[in-house]
């Protein structure tokens, strides 16, 4: 590796000059955060440590869920998966890239959830549901809650898995977003009885394979899917082909952006490992089930609360348990997230500033009420019901887009919202 016609040729390097005597190209780009790399690999071990011992303790859901959250913050921070940015990068300037890779997460989850449901429930017409699937009851609540979503995730600027992945960033944003996050769903929980009484008590829940079978279910959504993918690519402008940089592969995998379809990719293999495994992907439940403890020992919302404990998806259930399997993978999510940020040379502590405390309280207690009143987030009632053919999450996930273009087209004409 010391010729440099043989570092170019392995590395695809292109700027062998601009290295310094005596160091790998391949390991260049992080010469200049040694500390910062020996950090994330003690991360690393901490989790996969931890998961060994959790094992051990004949606590395998904790363990698993402890690594399918690393799996999944790594994703996220590498591939700077966020459903609001995908979208905003559209909806400024028809980038469809992101959307497409969101695509292509919906397109592999929807398979694999579906081999899995066929090998668990081979006829999807008996009546029953598939057990700990995201399929909810279509009201107008559901509406509701996704338009509140979306404008939560306009104003904070990202959606809960997002915060949560930023966390690990440095954001300054996140922590009052997830702050604001679990106000929301304390306010969920006030308003829930009346919402369930008025408009969820009587809504149909329904899943789309007991109606069109599961080769049906697929057809359909795939169609569905290629019509919106045909959409955002013939919006997008034509430019001129761009080189792509040369750039070695650890560079290419540990620092630069990866192209969302790989990410998504990466999410839909994940998303049916976990279901398989553990439980559809979500990261609310836990913070639900932390809210709402919280709110019953402020007194702050009714003992009972009407039907929410019968239903499906990032369901609050109060829980005794210190730590619990949805627990588990947001710790993994934020501690991976971190890691690799780390190693990427971004993780960026900021000092908050007064607009990023009010723009994350402000979304976050949006995205708290909506995620409690639609039972769940884009991860749970977007991404894992609409793979597991639930209706809710299609109408979810159209709400919640529409609030989002509302909240940036209304905002920014009000000068509330700049662009960037």
């Amino acid at each position: 590796m010391t010729d440099g016609t043989s570092v170019e040729t392995l590395t695809g390097s292109s700027h062998r000059d601009e290295q310094a005597p005596g160091i790998d190209p391949a390991l260049a780009a992080f010469a200049d955060r040694k500390v910062s790399v020996a950090v994330a690999l003690a991360i690393v071990l901490a989790i996969g440590v931890s998961a060994y011992v959790l094992h051990g303790q004949s606590s395998p859901a904790l363990a698993i869920s402890l690594l399918f959250g690393a799996a999944f913050g790594i994703v996220l921070q590498r591939a700077r998966f966020c459903f609001f940015c995908m979208f905003r990068e559209w909806f400024d300037d028809r980038a469809p890239q992101g959307v497409l890779g969101l695509i292509v997460a919906l397109a592999v989850g929807l398979v694999g959830t579906t081999l899995v449901f066929g090998a668990w429930l081979p006829d999807a017409g008996t009546g029953r549901l598939p057990p700990d699937a995201f399929i909810g009851p279509v009201s107008f609540a559901l509406v509701a809650a996704g338009m509140v979503f979306g404008a939560g995730m306009a104003i904070s600027g990202s959606c809960v898995s997002a915060h949560l992945y930023r966390l690990g960033e440095g954001s300054a944003t996140a922590p009052f977003a997830l702050i604001g996050t679990i106000i929301g769903f304390i306010l969920g929980f006030i308003s829930w009885n009346t919402v369930y009484l008025a408009a969820v008590a009587d809504a149909s829940v329904v899943w789309l394979p007991r109606t069109l079978g599961y080769a049906g279910h697929l057809l359909v959504a795939g169609l569905v899917l290629g019509l919106i993918a045909y959409a955002v690519t013939r919006s997008a402008p034509q430019k001129p082909a761009e080189h792509a940089r040369a750039r070695d592969q650890a560079t290419a995998i540990f620092v630069d952006r990866w192209p969302a379809w790989i990410g998504g990719a990466i999410i839909g293999v994940l998303a049916t490992m976990s279901y398989l495994r553990v439980a559809p992907l979500g990261v609310t439940a836990e913070i639900g089930s932390r809210a709402r403890q919280l709110a019953g020992a402020l007194e702050l919302a009714p003992t009972r609360l009407q039907g929410l404990d019968g239903l499906r998806g990032c369901i609050a259930v109060v829980r005794d348990a210190l730590l619990s399997p949805n627990g588990a993978f947001v710790l993994g999510l934020v501690a991976a997230s971190l890691a690799s940020a780390l190693v990427a040379g971004q993780f960026k502590p900021q000092r908050p500033r007064i607009d990023h405390v009010l723009r994350g309280l402000t979304g976050g207690v949006l995205l708290g009420w909506g995620a409690m009143t639609g039972l769940g987030c884009t991860v749970g009632t977007l991404f894992s019901g609409i793979t597991a053919g639930a209706l809710s999450g299609w109408v979810f996930g159209a709400s919640l887009f529409t609030g989002t273009a509302v909240t940036l087209w209304s905002g920014r004409r009000l000068g509330l919202l700049p662009r960037g």
